[in-house]
């Protein structure tokens, strides 16, 4: 069997935790940042664990993770 390439765009948007959950960053908190509010830039500061209907894709395009 051959070996499959890992996406690199999307090795570097997602992260697997310690238990194995897929974790990506929260949009919106790199640009035009002076009108937003210091909670709202905290809250986007956190990671999300993906949906689990984008699961199956995010497991295609990240093979070895």
């Amino acid at each position: 069997m051959p070996k499959l390439k890992t996406r690199k765009s999307a090795a570097r948007r997602f992260k697997v935790t310690g238990s194995g959950k897929i974790v990506r960053r929260k949009a919106f908190k790199s640009h035009l940042l002076q009108h937003k509010s210091s909670s709202r830039k905290a809250r986007l500061s956190r990671v999300q664990e993906i949906h689990e209907t984008n699961y199956e894709n995010v497991k295609l395009m990240l093979p070895y993770i």
